[in-house]
């Protein structure tokens, strides 16, 4: 049993909030400096919030940095969203479905399939990439939303995660399923997925942001500056020929890049930890 002392409990509160501020310091002195002009922020670190904030935000968001392609920042997450759901989606309708067929159908070469989708996860990117964009490029989806998001959209993480989850599905429950009368499809929709609802929160967070940070894809398969993803924009910006960065339109960019992430956790944390720490189903 663990002793309740004060001082403990005060000493848990300050790390806690050591390590919220050290965390959150980037982010202020990126919002900071996203609301001084250029040359405010290329002469010092900013410490307080200036009055070009309307200004520089409406600036990325309509029209974008001239000398980094002058796309809209609205563009950029747009194209961001959609790849980061796509993903999302495919991912874990794929995935639950192929675990399903593994653990409640009973086929030759079942754990054999399985084995090859899990040793999947031992080939890194770089192996996989060159073929998947001689595929992509040869069935013309370059520069469209179906090239950015169907090459991604296999998971062998989540297909093991479904699996394992399936296998601690009491066989009551299929049973019982079957003396009602329910089939496959039913089983499934009726009575897996609403069981699956933590876990599929739990990934639906980590597959978002796993998309929705994509960079070396993107930038392999579009060329047309309306394809452009946040992630991409934030480093053109960053790097342009025979100019100073502008700074103060890169942190907004970034700012801007962070918000959608934030609140799909926000929004799901309490199903999202649930996913990753209930052990009772």
């Amino acid at each position: 049993m663990v002793e309740n002392r004060p001082y403990l409990t005060v000493l848990t509160h300050l790390i806690m909030v050591a390590g919220l501020l050290i965390v959150l310091f980037p982010i202020y002195v990126a919002f900071v400096a996203s609301t001084h002009l250029t040359e405010d922020v290329i002469s010092s670190v900013q410490p307080w919030f200036g009055d070009q904030l309307i200004e520089n935000y409406g600036t990325v968001l309509q029209s974008g940095k001239e000398n980094a392609g002058g796309v809209p920042v609205s563009i950029m997450m747009w194209n961001s969203t959609i790849m980061a759901l796509g993903i999302t989606v495919g991912k874990i309708a794929i995935s639950i479905i192929s675990a399903y067929a593994i653990v409640y159908f009973r086929f030759r070469f079942r754990m054999f399939f399985f084995w090859i989708i899990f040793l999947t996860l031992m080939l890194p990117v770089e192996v996989r990439i060159l073929p998947t964009y001689k595929v992509v490029a040869d069935l013309g989806l370059l520069d469209s939303y179906a090239g950015l998001t169907l090459p991604l959209i296999a998971s062998a993480t989540a297909t093991f995660l479904f699996r394992q989850f399936f296998l601690t599905v009491p066989e009551e429950l299929a049973e019982a399923a079957r003396v009602d009368g329910a089939g496959p499809i039913r089983f499934f929709i009726d009575i897996l997925l609403p069981l699956s609802r933590t876990n599929l929160a739990a990934l639906f967070v980590i597959l978002f942001i796993y998309g929705w940070n994509q960079y070396l894809w993107p930038l392999l398969i579009t060329t047309d500056t309306d394809m452009t993803t946040i992630v991409m924009g934030i480093q053109r910006m960053l790097f342009v020929a025979d100019a100073v960065p502008e700074w103060n339109l890169t942190m907004a960019t970034a700012i801007l890049a962070l918000l959608p992430p934030v609140v799909v956790v926000v929004v799901m944390q309490r199903q999202f930890v649930k996913g990753l720490i209930e052990t009772e189903k």
